[in-house]
């Protein structure tokens, strides 16, 4: 055995075991973890969380290994099924719809196995794994994450697992992106490029973009790339790059107001025109008379219909059914007032600042987002990721500790009927405000 081999072992072997046991660990929950057993899910996550910190406050300058390991953690999932989500079984369906040339914003899932089942491969697995929820309302991913979708089938061919195959790849390939343009930007903007691995090495983003399929990944790929071409002054390719982002996900649609202090009213006229056109053409290929309608109720059904994971709505919640308001009748009266606080939000954040620099885009939007999340009505643990990414370029951190908190809310998946325990939710949200807290009053202090 080398001797320099020999070395590494020695200086390094706590880190090693650290990675192994993770190893072993994603192992167990890619393929030995049935979602409804919680206490395991719960352990194996807390677990996780503890060694990403360790190996991260332990090797956070040394590059090649973290990065080695990130890698790795990723293709344990590689052959697995999800265990978490059954997003994917969507995913496929409408990837097959694209391949053959059909819109996915026309029909429901329940209309076409009425009417067109035999164009999708597989069709009664995909269905019965949809679930009635999915199937009973139209898509409601946009364009671009459409096109990966039909990518994948074709990819994958007929085989469910070889679309699975296909679309965790796809995702690896953009969480590797991610690491890459990520830290660039950190060096760009004077801030240490190992704060990059609080997103490659974060047990939440492995378990829920490679294991679990959200696109929430190639979104942030896109978006990150976008940060990355601002800050060396690419503003007009950026703004091509963002409108692909959005055209994954609507959640940067949030910040497009954010960039008018920083790149001033003409750049910014170009900017939002580019954006703007970018996104059509992504869009056109999908436009008929019925597309806005449907995809328009669709996105509707998050504001006044679901809800998951909630803060201030389950204390508003709680609060009005106290005085006799009928929860189904609440929800939709909220639906109608978070849009607007959620302007008022961005409003505030675009204008009130007196000087805009990209240190001071990427924090606005941090709280923009988290504001947001507060008052939302639904937040998934994928949600989370968005906030942690962008949380790495500011100094605070209260989105890590959300991103292991949240794992109180995989209660509600050991549940038959999905019913959510608000003790645990107490629990993980009293984590987050209080840390958060912490942060601003040591903030406050500093200044």
């Amino acid at each position: 055995m080398p001797t320099s081999f020999k070395n590494f072992l020695k200086l390094h072997k706590v880190s090693l075991t650290l990675a192994v046991l993770s190893f072993v660990f994603y192992y167990t929950f890619a393929y030995h973890l049935p979602r409804t057993d919680f206490i395991k899910l719960f352990t194996l996550f807390v677990a996780l969380f503890f060694f990403c910190f360790k190996l991260i406050q332990f090797e956070k300058h040394n590059f090649r290994f973290l990065l080695g390991i990130g890698i790795i953690f990723r293709l344990v999932f590689l052959f697995a099924e999800p265990n978490l989500s059954q997003d994917f079984y969507r995913f496929i369906w409408d990837g097959h719809l694209v391949a053959n040339g059909n819109n996915p914003y026309l029909h429901t899932p329940d209309e076409l196995m009425q009417n067109m089942v035999s164009i999708i491969p597989n069709a009664q697995e995909l269905y019965d794994g949809i679930g009635s929820l999915s199937a009973r309302h139209y898509s409601n991913y946009p364009p671009l994450n459409q096109l990966i979708f039909a990518l994948a089938t074709i990819l994958g061919g007929k085989s469910l697992f070889g679309s699975l195959f296909a679309m965790r790849s796809i995702i690896i390939l953009a969480d590797i992106g991610i690491f890459y343009f990520g830290r660039r930007l950190l060096k760009n903007l004077n801030r240490s490029p190992h704060l990059i691995f609080w997103y490659f090495i974060n047990p939440l983003v492995i378990v829920e973009l490679t294991g679990n399929l959200h696109f929430e990944g190639v979104m942030l790929f896109f978006f990150i790339l976008s940060m990355f071409l601002l800050s060396i002054d690419k503003w007009k390719t950026a703004a091509m790059v963002i409108a692909c982002s959005i055209s994954i996900k609507l959640v940067p649609l949030l910040f497009l107001p954010i960039f008018l202090k920083y790149l001033g009213w003409k750049k910014s006229i170009v900017f939002y025109s580019i954006i703007g056109i970018t996104s059509i053409a992504l869009f056109l290929p999908f436009n008929t008379p019925e597309f806005i309608d449907n995809y328009g109720r669709t996105l509707k059904l998050w504001f006044s219909n679901f809800e998951f994971n909630s803060s201030l709505y389950n204390l508003a919640k709680k609060t009005a059914v106290h005085f006799d308001a009928k929860p189904w009748e609440f929800i939709k009266e909220y639906g109608k007032i978070t849009p607007l606080i959620t302007v008022i939000t961005v409003g505030l954040f675009t204008f009130f600042p007196k000087k805009y620099d990209l240190n001071r885009v990427l924090w606005s939007m941090m709280w923009v987002l988290t504001i947001y999340y507060f008052i939302s009505t639904t937040i998934h643990p994928w949600y989370i990721i968005f906030l942690v990414l962008l949380s790495i370029f500011t100094s605070y951190r209260y989105a890590i500790i959300w991103s292991a908190a949240v794992v109180f809310s995989y209660y509600a998946y050991s549940q038959a009927d999905f019913k959510e325990s608000l003790w645990l939710l107490g629990i993980e949200y009293i984590s987050v405000f209080g840390y958060l807290t912490y942060e601003i009053v040591a903030h406050r202090n500093k200044k």
